[in-house]
């Protein structure tokens, strides 16, 4: 069980005036010898024996006091346990004890002359020539041999030693240098908001909603505040959602800042996360750009915080600690007076409302740069389209046409559908059977690239029958559409379009994003599939349409947030097309075209449809009008779940009801103990408890009231989620 509890050592003699807080540290407990973090350091000795610190394993402190306090807000506003706090802001590779730089021989010319043969003469010239470097790729640039270098090492004339290498993300990929852009006058005024608000000086200036339709040249502004900030000494962090954006994020930020850039991300090798992260420490970076975990790289004098598609779920974390990067980066921008810049197309609910109310400052950048247009978006009813083709087809006869047109014209295509796969369902027609993960309440995908039926909850998987293993019918039906299959109905439609897929069955490899999407950018592709990681911050010029196959999906799903998501979803996608000179055309297929959500994307109105979605939110007692939060009761045994989820709603009912009374409102509100939307999960029973309130705290205090006063029993799992994203 994680620690949640400080522990006191005596700092010894030798070590008065050397240890600092943050630093990590070499201490006996329980009987062995263990690593810890200095919290705080105290004059006042305690009334009790202590041990003593046993040694600095490093004399920089791996957080600042910022950082510290950060953490331990983060520890107290999810109810978390501090040690795993810790552990999240630093990456594992870094605490390793074996974790050190990568040193290779570095060969160096030193003027000296002697007799040499005329190879090892040709060859000294040429190690003079390029100015020494890397043994490795001198013996295989010069063609040599390990011999012959060391054979000029002993007669003086090159030094051979050891270097720390740096493990570069970046190594292989070419980036070329830009300048600012010129800024429009809506960018322009956009900067100015960031600079301004609560003064150029100001502590804790306030957040900024940067609110720009997609195409607007946010990133640019972006870009252009780090370069300001960076002039005065300070740093940046930029977050992005997905791991696919980050390829092309650094290398809009490397082409500006160069080497002052560092990346972070969990595709990163250990090797190379280590050395990102320590030229992060010793401010050789300056700029930091990575997915949420980013937000605790241990940049120094902090002047700015982005956090690009803040609307984005993916900032949210789904194992405890159970943060959102968002919020986590509006905290540390107050605890470090640096800025924030909260960027989006689409902002969530709570990023607006609080920019309505004057809590955040709203800059706004409405059109497109250059006078581009927004795409024309059309809404095909596939209700129509089943009445004329009997069936609901994969795309509909109005996007084929569309599709045919660029291929036609040698213009691109993004295809959007939010499922991976090939079938999402194998059942049988005679008697109803389903195959479904024996451990998860859920059906298999059928995977034809390996046949095999797979579970997309516990990564579990099975054989695909031959026959119903139930009625041994033969003719099994494969329902609903994955990304495998529209892939392969396109195929059927176009042999000779040339299709990338991109999906989380595609990119299991090391750069296999970057790959992918540089591909398509150098227009090796006509059409790029995919699912939500195409749907959103992607450029590419010559992409003149955008399909969206399934515009249902996201809206019927079990979960209040489902319209907001349903159109930051397809506006997203939507933005995809017509980023250059090209017009572009986005086509919509749905069963719900008079859907708000759907309705207000094809559009692009986001303040009606914020407006409106506002009112429904504040009528039903919903975010951001409270904190919905929620308890998850997890055991092997169904009724062990059950009882004890039953139990704590009735708790909790009871410490609602005494503060309903003291308010004389409504104000907190508890579930019933139901089956969680996924019920049964990796063999584990599912149930929870939903709590709406009227800040985290009072959802915090509760819980943590509770789980002093009735403790679970060990075989069951108790998570609380606070300011939850999703009841599944």
């Amino acid at each position: 069980m994680a620690l949640d509890r400080l522990f006191t050592y005596e700092v010894p003699v030798e070590l008065l005036g050397k240890v600092r807080v943050g630093q990590l540290l070499r201490v006996p407990f329980h009987g062995r010898i263990a690593r810890g973090f200095a919290l705080t350091l105290s004059d006042e000795p305690p009334t009790f024996a202590t041990k003593p610190v046993m040694s600095i394993e490093d004399e920089s402190p791996f957080f600042s006091p910022a950082l510290l306090q950060l953490v331990k807000w983060i520890a107290s506003y999810t109810a978390s346990p501090i040690e795993v706090v810790l552990k999240t802001a630093v990456p594992a590779s870094v605490l390793k004890p074996s974790a050190r730089p990568k040193e290779l021989l570095f060969v160096e010319p030193t003027g000296k002359s002697a007799e040499l043969t005329k190879h090892q003469a040709e060859l000294l010239a040429d190690i003079v020539r390029v100015g020494g470097g890397w043994m490795q790729q001198l013996l295989k640039e010069f063609k040599t041999s390990p011999s012959t270098i060391r054979a000029l090492a002993q007669k003086g004339c090159v030094s051979i030693a050891p270097r720390v290498s740096r493990r570069d993300p970046l190594a292989g990929r070419s980036v070329v240098p830009t300048q600012p852009l010129r800024l429009n006058d809506m960018q322009a005024r956009a900067l100015d908001t960031i600079f301004s608000g609560s003064g150029e000086n100001a502590a804790s200036p306030r957040p900024v909603l940067l609110h720009g339709v997609t195409g607007s040249g946010k990133t640019e502004i972006y870009l252009q505040a780090i370069g300001r900030l960076l002039e005065r000494g300070k740093g940046a962090i930029v977050l992005v959602p997905e791991i696919a954006l980050t390829p092309q994020t650094v290398r809009r930020f490397a082409a500006r800042f160069g080497d002052k850039v560092a990346v972070l991300h969990s595709a990163l090798s250990d090797g190379e996360r280590y050395d990102e992260w320590h030229r992060i420490r010793t401010g050789e970076a300056r700029v930091v750009v990575g997915p949420r975990s980013a937000i605790f790289a241990p940049v120094a004098n902090l002047g700015l915080i982005v956090v690009d598609e803040e609307h984005d779920p993916s900032y949210k974390q789904d194992e405890t600690p159970r943060y959102h990067a968002r919020d986590v980066a509006v905290v540390r921008a107050r605890l470090e007076g640096a800025r924030v810049v909260l960027g989006s197309a689409t902002p969530s609910l709570e990023s607006w409302l609080n920019a309505k109310e004057g809590k955040y400052a709203l800059a706004s950048v409405p059109a497109r740069v250059a006078g581009r247009s927004l795409p024309d978006v059309h809404l095909v009813n596939m209700q129509e389209e089943l009445e004329r083709a009997g069936h609901v087809p994969i795309y509909s006869s109005l996007l084929l046409d569309a599709v045919k047109s660029r291929l036609d014209r040698g213009e691109q295509t993004i295809l959007f559908l939010n499922r991976r796969g090939y079938s999402r369902v194998l059942d049988c027609p005679e008697c109803g059977w389903v195959a479904e993960c024996p451990d998860c309440s859920v059906p298999y995908t059928y995977h034809q690239a390996d046949r095999c039926l797979r579970c997309h909850v516990c990564g579990g998987w099975a054989h695909l029958p031959s026959d119903c293993p139930i009625c041994h019918a033969k003719d099994l039906s494969y329902s609903g559409v994955g990304t495998q299959r529209a892939e392969a109905a396109l195929h059927a439609c176009f042999p000779r379009a040339r299709i990338l897929r991109m999906d989380a069955d595609s990119t299991s490899r090391k750069f296999s994003h970057d790959d992918i999407l540089s591909a398509f950018r150098a227009g090796k592709a006509d059409v790029l599939l995919g699912t939500q990681m195409i749907a959103k911050g992607l450029d590419f010029p010559n992409v003149t349409l955008v399909g969206v196959l399934n515009a249902d999906m996201s809206l019927n799903r079990p979960d209040p947030r489902a319209s907001e998501r349903t159109y930051q979803l397809l506006a997203q996608v939507s933005g995809r097309a017509g980023r250059a000179e090209k017009p572009g055309e986005v086509y919509i297929q749905t069963f719900q075209p008079d859907a708000a959500a759907i309705a207000a994307a094809a559009k692009g109105d986001y303040a009606t449809f914020a407006a409106g979605e506002l009112v429904d939110r504040h009528d039903a007692y919903f975010p951001p009008y409270c904190r919905l939060s929620t308890l998850l009761f997890r055991s092997k045994a169904d009724a062990l779940a059950r009882d004890w989820a039953d139990l704590y709603a009735r708790s909790l009912g009871e410490w609602a009801k005494k503060v309903n009374d003291a308010a004389n409102a409504a104000v907190f509100r508890v579930s019933e103990a139901a089956e969680a939307p996924l019920s049964k999960a990796d063999g584990w029973f599912r149930y929870h408890v939903v709590l709406r309130t009227p800040t985290a705290k009072a959802a915090v205090d509760a819980v943590k009231w509770l789980r002093s006063a009735r403790p679970a029993p060990e075989a069951l799992r108790v998570s609380f989620d606070v300011d939850a994203l999703n009841l599944m």
